[in-house]
């Protein structure tokens, strides 16, 4: 075995064979690639040089309108912008899609307790909150035998299309997207479509046809529409897809139904987006949902359901504001926006920050979004503000602080092109380890990229910190030699590069100051 340009050295040991590779070399190539490919690093990789540009359609975040944005929304929102990120830098073409929770009975009951409870100017204010007071009201008194005849008569007359009725309704709707929209932007997050069962009224008839047509469509002797779905056909496993009444069921994700409204969207997106690929993003309780939509969907001669896949996430724990329970996203971003200041002004280096309350924000969702993605997502969590808004050890406010700390050193000292850098000054026990950890992003956006796991990319960057941290601390750019301060300069700036990209994908915004 001769040595060459990349291995150095070669010895026998005891059993083994020993191979150096040529350091001056590895520091020369990473820096020289992350320059060059900047925001691109990692995703031009050879690993992807194989994988097909796809478009893909991912459905998530889906609130229901006029209930609580409960923190299973948050998880869907921030699990779904990863996924979408993702996919963008890698190059495929991805339409998000927030499909909302805008029809069934609740808006019956919403419009009779709008009638008796409902503020105009409240609604216009802050929608979402007086929508879910009046609803909360509204449900004290859903028992009543004329509440409830009220509610089917206001449900009956929006089926009918009758004009004030929908025009109700239409405000109720439009007013929460537009409050969404600004809670949204606060998380970083955008939709290309807002989308949501009352758009499928008609479709949702066509698919009800198709079902009979094909004999897929079976009544129980109580009147229940079924669908079999069992392997002998021995009705083992079914799908309620109708309620004995006649009307296709509501707010079925909840429980083990599968609505024709579901089966109408996965049908219209495929006829107006030719996808490749569709995922949802939800939480695991509706796995069965899933399971059997795509089935249904494949039983009506639909294939491309084996291309449909279901993102599923556990649950989160414990997540409770000062004032207790959550009941709105905002309240989270509220709280953890005021915890952070809090933290930031019992620092002495805060003083300095020209907006310290957009830094706190932006602080304080990175922590939200590395506790939430440190473990695998279908697995539960117990929330820990204390854990997540930790400046050490692994959380997004250490990740943060990397990257502020990094920032403020090419500000204070510029950054060297690679070109110019002698890299024998790179050669010191800590900053070898990393090089070698830059040299490994590739691997982990393409195991990302193949099980849509944010941990890999998580756990990557934090490794990434503790490396940069200790060579920030041993390797001084100020009073060191001039080569030596540009190499480390070097060093820092591609560290500070692939953090700063990790993190938004992830969906975190670094900051520069702290």
């Amino acid at each position: 075995l001769k040595c060459d340009s990349v291995v150095s050295e070669i010895s026998a040991g005891p059993g083994t064979v020993n191979f150096t590779i040529n350091r001056e070399l590895l520091a020369k190539t990473v820096l020289q690639q992350v320059w060059k490919d900047g925001s691109e690093y990692g995703v031009k990789s050879e690993l992807f040089s194989t994988v097909p540009r796809q478009k893909a359609v991912i459905e998530f975040s889906s609130p229901n309108i006029a209930k609580k944005f409960h923190i299973g929304h948050l998880r869907s929102t921030i699990v779904g912008n990863f996924i979408a990120n993702l996919k963008v830098a890698l190059g495929h073409e991805v339409v998000r899609i927030n499909y909302l929770g805008d029809w069934g009975m609740q808006f019956g009951l919403l419009g009779v307790g709008f009638q008796s409870f409902g503020n105009k100017e409240k609604l216009k204010s802050s929608p979402l909150q007086h929508l879910f007071e009046v609803y909360v009201q509204i449900n004290k008194a859903a028992e009543d035998e004329n509440i409830k005849r009220l509610a089917k008569d206001f449900f009956r007359k929006l089926e009918e299309h009758d004009e004030q009725t929908l025009s109700i309704w239409k405000q109720f709707r439009d007013l929460s997207i537009e409050e969404y929209i600004r809670i949204y932007k606060r998380l970083g997050v955008h939709f290309d479509e807002y989308s949501g069962e009352s758009f499928y009224q008609e479709k949702a008839q066509e698919v009800l046809k198709m079902l009979e047509d094909k004999g897929l469509l079976q009544k129980t002797i109580k009147g229940t529409g079924i669908v079999d779905l069992s392997e002998k056909k021995d009705l083992s496993t079914v799908s309620t897809v109708m309620r004995s009444d006649g009307t296709s069921l509501y707010i079925t994700r909840q429980f083990l139904v599968i609505s024709f409204r579901d089966l109408a969207a996965a049908i219209d997106r495929m006829n107006k987006h030719s996808w490749d690929t569709m995922i949802y993003v939800t939480d695991k309780s509706q796995s069965n949902h899933f399971q059997h939509l795509f089935q249904i969907l494949k039983l009506m001669g639909y294939d491309w359901a084996e291309r449909c896949q279901h993102v599923s996430f556990g649950l989160v724990q414990g997540m409770k504001t000062r004032r207790g329970e959550v009941i709105f996203l905002e309240d989270v971003l509220n709280e953890v926006r005021s915890r952070m200041l809090q933290n930031m002004t019992s620092t002495k280096t805060t003083k300095e920050i020209q907006d310290p309350v957009e830094t706190a924000e932006k602080v304080g969702l990175a922590a939200l979004i590395i506790q939430d993605f440190r473990g695998l997502l279908s697995s539960d969590y117990q929330f820990s503000w204390d854990r997540a808004l930790q400046s050490r050890g692994d959380t997004g406010v250490f990740l943060q602080y990397t990257h502020a700390r990094l920032h403020s050193l090419e500000q204070m000292h510029g950054n060297a092109e690679p070109t110019d850098v002698n890299v024998a000054c790179l050669q010191d026990p800590d900053a070898i380890p990393v090089l070698q950890h830059l040299l490994r992003y590739d691997e982990v956006l393409y195991r990302s990229s193949q099980d849509l796991q944010p941990k890999h990319i998580v756990s990557y960057l934090l490794t990434l910190s503790h490396l940069a941290a200790v060579a920030h601390k041993t390797l001084p750019v100020k009073g060191s030699a001039p080569d030596v301060a540009q190499a480390r300069l070097c060093l820092f700036h591609a560290a500070r590069s692939v953090l700063a990209n990790g993190m938004k994908l992830l969906g975190i915004t670094p900051v520069t100051q702290m």
